[in-house]
C-alpha cells in the first residue's frame, strides 16, 4: 500500500480530484496526508470530510524559506510518504528540499510545458497568440516548473477565450491527468531514463 501526502495552497481542486479517483478507482494507496501552507485554505476541510489527515505548516510562522521548508518536510515525513503531491501549493521549494523527493514528488502546472513557466499561465498563453494550451504533470526538479514530464492535455484557444474561460477548461483537463499520472506511479509504471519519462503500459 503506497502513501502519498498532498500538498495544497488554497480550494484544493485537483485534490479533490485525486481523492475521488482513489476511492472509486479503490487505488492501492493511502492519501496519509493533506498540508497547506495557509490555515484559511478550504481544501482543509474537504480532506477532513474524507477522513484524511488535514494540517498546517503556515510558511508566516518561519523567519526564512530553508527554515519553512525544513518544518514542512519533518512535517511530510513523519507520514513516511512513497509520493509526494504538489496540488495547487503555491511555493517555490528550496533545493535541499527539492532533492530529498527527487523521483517521488509530482507537479501540475496550467500550461503546455516548456512553454510558459511561473504564474499568469493563462494570460502568457493569450497574450502569444498560441493555438493549444494545456496542463502538463512533471516530476518536480530544482528548476521552477521544469523537470520530466508525466503527462498533458491540450485544449483549443478559442477567439472569444478570456483567462477565465482558458482557465476552467484547462482545470477540467487537470482533473483528469493528475489522477491518472499519480496512478501510474503508485503501480509502478512510471521510469525516467535520460530525463525522459517512460509509462509501462502494462498494468
Amino acid at each position: 500500500m503506497r502513501r502519498i501526502v498532498i500538498l495544497i495552497s488554497g480550494r484544493g481542486s485537483n485534490m479533490r480530484a485525486i481523492i475521488r479517483a482513489a476511492q472509486n478507482e479503490e487505488w492501492p494507496a493511502q492519501i496519509a496526508a493533506v498540508i497547506s501552507n495557509k490555515a484559511d485554505a478550504s481544501g482543509l476541510a474537504y480532506a477532513a470530510e474524507h477522513g484524511i489527515p488535514a494540517l498546517v505548516v503556515a510558511n508566516k510562522d518561519y523567519p526564512s524559506r530553508e527554515a519553512f521548508d525544513a518544518a514542512l518536510q519533518s512535517k511530510i515525513d513523519s507520514f513516511t510518504p512513497d509520493l509526494v503531491v504538489l496540488a495547487g501549493f503555491m511555493r517555490v521549494l528550496t533545493t535541499p528540499f527539492v532533492a530529498h523527493y527527487a523521483g517521488r514528488m509530482l507537479n501540475i502546472h496550467p500550461s503546455l510545458l516548456p512553454s510558459f513557466v511561473g504564474l499568469a499561465t493563462h494570460r502568457q498563453a493569450l497574450a502569444a497568440g498560441v493555438k493549444l494550451h494545456g496542463a502538463t504533470v512533471h516530476f518536480v526538479t530544482a528548476e521552477l516548473d521544469h523537470g520530466p514530464i508525466v503527462a498533458q492535455a491540450a485544449v483549443p484557444v478559442l477567439a472569444d477565450d478570456t483567462e477565465d474561460t482558458l482557465a476552467a477548461r484547462v482545470l477540467e483537463q487537470e482533473h483528469i491527468i493528475y489522477p491518472r499520472a499519480i496512478r501510474c506511479f503508485i503501480d509502478g509504471r512510471l521510469s525516467v531514463l535520460d530525463g525522459v519519462v517512460r509509462i509501462n503500459q502494462a498494468a
